[in-house]
C-alpha cells in the first residue's frame, strides 16, 4: 500500500521552522496541486455574478424564480464572504510566519453594525457588485437593508471597539479580539404606551455568513469545585478540581482592513454544556431535567449584561465574566507555546488590553495558569502577568466600578479567591513599606474592600496587575488621577497613567453613514487619501468661501434630514419638516447624560411658543427634536425619562396651535444602522453630561464629522473638540467639572432654590399636562428630595440661553453653512487610526505586519 502523508488539523496553524518541516513531508506533486488550486479568482463585476449565482443555486438551495430581496443578501455575502475569508487566511498565515508580538483587545462588547456595506466598502467591491447585482435584478440597497445588525453590544464601549479593530486591521497591526457571542444581546426595544419594552433580539435567527463557527476549537471552562493543596518536596501547588464544567466554543468574525489586504479576527465564544442530553432521564419520562444541564450552560451566553440587581442575576454576569476570559487565555497562551519560546518572553510577543473592568479576572487567570499549571514561580508569574496587561478605564463614577461579593467568587472560582488575596496580601506589604503605619491608606488601595461581606474591586485589581492605565479623553485622565485613582497615582506615579483619546473610523463613519459627504468630499480634495489620514479633512477649509460647494455641502445635508424624516415617518408615524432644524440627542439613557434635562427643556420651549402672539411665533426656528436610546432593564429612573419623552410627543406633536413649529420624536430600538441615518441629518447634537461625569464619549465625534454642530458642556471629548474646531463652532454651557464638588455640597446641606425656569416646567409636569403626575413623582423627586445630584437646577438658566444661541445662529443660513464645513474640516485628531497607533507604540509595543 502507498505510504501517504496524513491530514490533519492544527489549531494554531505551523511557526516558520515548523511549516518548513512540514512541507518536507509531503511529496511535491500534492504541494504543486493545491497551490494551483488555490490561486484566488479575479474579482470583478462578472466573477461576482457568478459566485452569487453559485451561492443561490447550493448554499441557499434556490433558483432564478423563488430568489427574494433576503435571499439576493445571503448570496451577495457569501459571495463577499469568500473574498474575505481569502484575505483572512493569508493574514493569519504571515502572522504566524513572521511571529511578531500581538495584541489581544478583549472587550464584553462589539457593537459591529450591519458587515456586508463595511465589507464592500473596505474592500473597495461596492461598486462594482452594485452593478452586478443590478444585472441580476437587484438593487444594491434592497439588499443592504436586508442585514440585521449584530446584538454584541449596547453603547459606546462597544462601538469603541468595533472602531478600534477597523484601524487595526487597516493599519495591518497583529491583533484578535475576544468576546462573546450573545444570542440575543442587549434586547430590542419597542415602545408600549409611553414605556420601554423589552423583548429577545432574535438576530441569530438565519445562518450568518459573517461568523465562521469552529466547533472543534472547544476550551472547558470550570465553575465551582475545591481547591487541593498539594507538597512536593519543599515546594507547594494547588490543584483545582471538581464543580461543573462548560464548554467554549469558537466563532470567528473577519474584520477587512480599508485599501489593504489584512483582514484580522474577532473570536467571540459561545457557551455549550459538555454533556448536552441525560439520554437515561429522557428514557425514565423526566423530559424537563433531560435537557436541563443544556438550558443552564446556554444561559451562560444569552444576553448582554443579565439584570444584576438581584443575586441570580449577579452569579450569572459574574460566570459570564470569567467564562469569556478563561476561554480567551487558554486560547492566548495555547498560541504562545507552539513558539516553544520561554516563558519570560510572554511579553514580548503578547499585549492584552483590558477594554474596562468586565476583563479584569483575565489578570487573575493568567496568573493561575502560569503558577499551577505551567509550575512557574510566584514572583516570575507575576511579572509577565503585569508587563503583559494594559488596561483602559471608561468611566469616573465611583457607583460604576464593578465588585464581587468575595462569598460568590470563592464559590465559582475558589482558586482565583486564593490567588486574589495573595496578590493583595503582597501588594498590600509593599505599599506598607511605602507608607508605613498609614492604614487608611492601605484600605484605600486594598482590592479587598473590607465591608460585609467583603467585595473584590475589579478596577483595583486591573490598576495592580497591569503596567498602564489610561483614560479616553484629556479631562477624563486628569480627573481619574486626581479623584478615583489618586492613590495609585501616589504609589505608583503618575508614568504609570496615560491619555488615549477616543477616535471614530472614518471609514465607517463617514464614508458608509453618509455616502453623498463622503463624493462631495473625495471631489473636492481631489483623492480618498482622507479615509485613512483624517488630518487631510483641514484643507476643506479652502472651500468655505466657495458659494457653489456651500450650496452643494447643504444639498447633502438637506438629503440626509429627508432620509431621516422618511425613516420616522415608517417608524414613528410622525411627518417631521425636513427644513426645520434637527436637534438630536441619541446615546445610552442614563442620569448622568442627562435626557431628562433635554426634554424638560423641551417643555419650556413648548410652553414659551404656546404664549407666542401669531406675529412673535414667525420669528420662531422650527425645530425637531430626537431622541434614541436604551435604559437597562433595571433602572427604573431612565426608564420614567423615557416615558416622559413619549408623553411631552404625545402633547407637543398632536397641538396644531404651535404652527408645526416644534415636533418631539422617540426613534425606538437605537442601534448602529439607526445611527447611521441619524447622524448624517444633524443639524444640532446634544452631549449634555454633568461635568466630569462622561469619559470621552465617541458619539460627538461622530456628529461633527458629519458637519453637524455641539450644544454641550465642557466634559469629556467636548473639550477637545472645541479646541480642535474653534469659539465659533461649538455651544458649550454649564458648570465646571472642578465645580461640582461644592455645588452637590450646597445642594445637600443648604437650602438652593431652583432655578425658576425649571420649577415652572415641573409644575406644568405635577399639574398633569403630560399624563398622570404620579408617574413622574419619582423622577421629580430626584431634583427635590435626591438633592439634584447631577445639577440639571444649576445647569438649566445657561443651557436654555445657550438653545438661544442655536436659534440666532441657524437663521444666520451662510454662516451656519461655513461653521458646518469648519467642524468636519477640523476632525483629523479623533480618527480612531490615530488612537491605535498611540496604543501601538507607548502601550502596546507592536508594529505593522503588511499583507
Amino acid at each position: 500500500m502507498e505510504n501517504r502523508r496524513r491530514h490533519k488539523r492544527t489549531f494554531t496553524g505551523y511557526g516558520p521552522n515548523d511549516l518548513k518541516k512540514e512541507l518536507s513531508k509531503w511529496r511535491p506533486e500534492v504541494i504543486e496541486l493545491w497551490e494551483k488550486c488555490s490561486v484566488p479568482e479575479t474579482i470583478n463585476k462578472e466573477t461576482f455574478q457568478k459566485s452569487f449565482i453559485r451561492h443561490v443555486n447550493t448554499t441557499l438551495a434556490r433558483s432564478i424564480y423563488n430568489v427574494d430581496n433576503f435571499s439576493a443578501y445571503q448570496a451577495t455575502a457569501h459571495a463577499v464572504r469568500d473574498r474575505l475569508i481569502q484575505r483572512w487566511n493569508e493574514t493569519q498565515q504571515i502572522h504566524t510566519e513572521r511571529d511578531q508580538k500581538r495584541v489581544y483587545y478583549l472587550s464584553l462588547e462589539f457593537l459591529l453594525g450591519r458587515s456586508l456595506d463595511n465589507a464592500l466598502l473596505n474592500l473597495g467591491l461596492k461598486d462594482s457588485f452594485g452593478e452586478g447585482v443590478k444585472e441580476l435584478g437587484f438593487k444594491m440597497e434592497d439588499i443592504l437593508d436586508q442585514e440585521v445588525d449584530a446584538a454584541l453590544g449596547n453603547g459606546g464601549l462597544g462601538r469603541l471597539a468595533a472602531c478600534y479593530m477597523d484601524s487595526l486591521a487597516t493599519l495591518c497591526y497583529p491583533a484578535w479580539g475576544y468576546g462573546v457571542r450573545y444570542t440575543y444581546g442587549i434586547f430590542q426595544q419597542k415602545i408600549v404606551d409611553g414605556y420601554q419594552d423589552e423583548f429577545p433580539d432574535y438576530w441569530l435567527n438565519f445562518d450568518n455568513p459573517w461568523e465562521l463557527p469552529r466547533v472543534d476549537i472547544v476550551v472547558d471552562v470550570q465553575f465551582g469545585g475545591h481547591v487541593n493543596k498539594i507538597t512536593e518536596g519543599d515546594k507547594v501547588r494547588h490543584e483545582w478540581i471538581g464543580g461543573e464544567t462548560v464548554q467554549a466554543v469558537a466563532y470567528d468574525v473577519p474584520i477587512p482592513g480599508y485599501g489593504v489586504k489584512n483582514c484580522i479576527n474577532i473570536r467571540l465564544w459561545n457557551s455549550k454544556p459538555r454533556r448536552k442530553f441525560d439520554f437515561g432521564k429522557f428514557n425514565a419520562g423526566e423530559y424537563d431535567q433531560a435537557v436541563q444541564e443544556q438550558m443552564k450552560a446556554e444561559f451562560l451566553t444569552a444576553v448582554l449584561y443579565p439584570n444584576d440587581n438581584h443575586m441570580v442575576g449577579k452569579e450569572l454576569r459574574l460566570k459570564q465574566q470569567y467564562f469569556w476570559v478563561a476561554a480567551s487565555l487558554h486560547d492566548i497562551v495555547r498560541r504562545f507555546k507552539k513558539s516553544q519560546r520561554d516563558w519570560n518572553e510572554f511579553p514580548d510577543q503578547v499585549a492584552i488590553q483590558l477594554n474596562d473592568t468586565h476583563p479584569a479576572l483575565a489578570i487573575v487567570e493568567l496568573q493561575r495558569i502560569l503558577v499551577d499549571e505551567e509550575r512557574l514561580d510566584w514572583d516570575a508569574a507575576w511579572d509577565i502577568v503585569t508587563h503583559t496587561f494594559a488596561f483602559t478605564n471608561h468611566t469616573v463614577l465611583p457607583e460604576a466600578m464593578e465588585k464581587w461579593p468575595v462569598p460568590m467568587i470563592s464559590q465559582l472560582l475558589p482558586r482565583h479567591i486564593q490567588i486574589i488575596f495573595d496578590l493583595n496580601l503582597f501588594f498590600l506589604q509593599r505599599v506598607e513599606k511605602f507608607a508605613p503605619g498609614d492604614r487608611d491608606f492601605l484600605a484605600r488601595l486594598s482590592i479587598i474592600e473590607e465591608s460585609t461581606p467583603q467585595y473584590v474591586r475589579m478596577a483595583h485589581l486591573a490598576i495592580v496587575g497591569s503596567h498602564r492605565v489610561n483614560g479616553v479623553a484629556k479631562l477624563h485622565s486628569k480627573l481619574i488621577k486626581e479623584t478615583i485613582f489618586k492613590d495609585f497615582v501616589k504609589y505608583y506615579g503618575p508614568d504609570k497613567f496615560e491619555n488615549k483619546t477616543n477616535g471614530i473610523t472614518p471609514r465607517r463613519w463617514l464614508h458608509q453613514a453618509n455616502p453623498k459627504l463622503s463624493e462631495l468630499i473625495t471631489e473636492t480634495l481631489g483623492h480618498k487619501d482622507w479615509l485613512k489620514d483624517l488630518t487631510l479633512l483641514k484643507k476643506l477649509e479652502e472651500s468655505v468661501h466657495d458659494k457653489e460647494f456651500r450650496r452643494r455641502w447643504m444639498a447633502v445635508k438637506h438629503s440626509n434630514k429627508v432620509r431621516l424624516a422618511e425613516y420616522i415617518r415608517d417608524v414613528v408615524d410622525v411627518d417631521v419638516n425636513p427644513n426645520a432644524l434637527f436637534d438630536v440627542q441619541v446615546k445610552r439613557i442614563h442620569e448622568y447624560k442627562r435626557q431628562f434635562m433635554n426634554i424638560l427643556g423641551v417643555i419650556h420651549r413648548y410652553n414659551t411658543i404656546k404664549s407666542m402672539s401669531p406675529e412673535q411665533m414667525r420669528d420662531v426656528v422650527p425645530r425637531v427634536v430626537i431622541f434614541g436610546g436604551k435604559a437597562a432593564p433595571g433602572y427604573y429612573i431612565a426608564k420614567l425619562v423615557i416615558k416622559l419623552i413619549n408623553s411631552v410627543a404625545s402633547v407637543v406633536n398632536k397641538d396644531s396651535t404651535i404652527q408645526d413649529l416644534l415636533k418631539v420624536i422617540f426613534i425606538p430600538d437605537y442601534n448602529v444602522s439607526v445611527a447611521e441615518i441619524i447622524i448624517p441629518a444633524s443639524d444640532i447634537s446634544q452631549h449634555i453630561s454633568t461635568a466630569g461625569t462622561e469619559a470621552s464619549g465617541t458619539s460627538n465625534m461622530k456628529f461633527v464629522l458629519n458637519c453637524g454642530l455641539i450644544l454641550g458642556t465642557v466634559d469629556g471629548a467636548n473639550i477637545e473638540i472645541h479646541e480642535e474646531i474653534g469659539d465659533d463652532n461649538i455651544f458649550m454651557f454649564g458648570h465646571l467639572a472642578e465645580q461640582v464638588d461644592d455645588l452637590r455640597y450646597a445642594h445637600r446641606y443648604r437650602d438652593v432654590p431652583m432655578d425658576p425656569h425649571l420649577d415652572a416646567v415641573i409644575k406644568d409636569i405635577e399639574s398633569g399636562s403630560f399624563g398622570e403626575a404620579r408617574i413622574f413623582a419619582p423622577l421629580i423627586n430626584t431634583l427635590t428630595f435626591g438633592k439634584d445630584y447631577y445639577l440639571i437646577s444649576d445647569d438649566f438658566g445657561s443651557y436654555l440661553d445657550a438653545q438661544k444661541l442655536v436659534d440666532e445662529a441657524y437663521k444666520k443660513e451662510k454662516d451656519w453653512v461655513k461653521k458646518s464645513i469648519l467642524c468636519t474640516a477640523n476632525m483629523g485628531q479623533f480618527s480612531s487610526d490615530r488612537a491605535i497607533k498611540e496604543y501601538a507604540e507607548s502601550i502596546w509595543g507592536i508594529i505593522p505586519v503588511k499583507v
